[in-house]
């Protein structure tokens, strides 16, 4: 259980006390999540886009997308990346405190589905201990560790999306954007629920 005391006089932003407040509470609803970042350390990489897919029970739902582009991440950071995608994306941009308020605001309770889902769930932490808020208290579930288990392989080899797509006989998407990745991961996840009937 939560201190309420000690958080309602803690200086956390508004939109992290809302967070709190419905992170208690039984999830009904799990989120595939999709990040672009400029490489793999989460303390001194950061993240460049966001995509999330919403799912409750056996059903995605098209109209439950977050999708957003960090606009301050392309020209502050001397990260070697084209900044092609922002021009041409017609996904919403925003900076980075706004972007992440948003996104918490979307995620609410939710389970986390990702691959590698630890990485962006620290990544994530990272811009929140910025902002003055606590870590991430959602439940989350990593597509790989879940294919591994339904394949019953015990190394400590990673399987890329694309691979898991092609074993489980998922239409493979012939489009890279973050959204995109992210309705992919939700299909994997779906599948993968119910083979391993979850």
């Amino acid at each position: 259980m939560l201190d309420w005391i000690k958080i309602a006089n803690k200086n956390y932003p508004d939109f992290w006390k809302v967070y709190l407040s419905r992170i208690e509470q039984k999830p009904e609803r799990a989120v595939a999540l999709r990040l672009q970042t400029t490489g793999n350390d989460p303390h001194k990489d950061v993240i460049l886009a966001i995509s999330a897919v919403g799912m409750q029970q056996n059903h995605i739902n098209a109209g439950d997308v977050f999708e957003v582009v960090l606009l301050q991440y392309v020209f502050n950071h001397d990260n070697g990346l084209s900044n092609e995608f922002i021009i041409e994306s017609k996904v919403e941009k925003m900076l980075e405190p706004q972007a992440i308020e948003q996104f918490i605001n979307y995620l609410g309770n939710a389970v986390i589905v990702g691959h590698q889902v630890n990485f962006d769930i620290e990544i994530i932490n990272t811009v929140l201990e910025k902002l003055n808020c606590g870590r991430l208290r959602n439940e989350a579930l990593d597509v790989d560790i879940m294919y591994k288990k339904y394949k019953d392989i015990s190394s400590d080899k990673t399987f890329a999306i694309e691979e898991i797509e092609k074993q489980l006989k998922l239409p493979e998407s012939d489009k890279e954007s973050t959204t995109d990745k992210a309705f992919a991961l939700a299909l994997i996840y779906q599948k993968l629920k119910h083979k391993l009937k979850l």
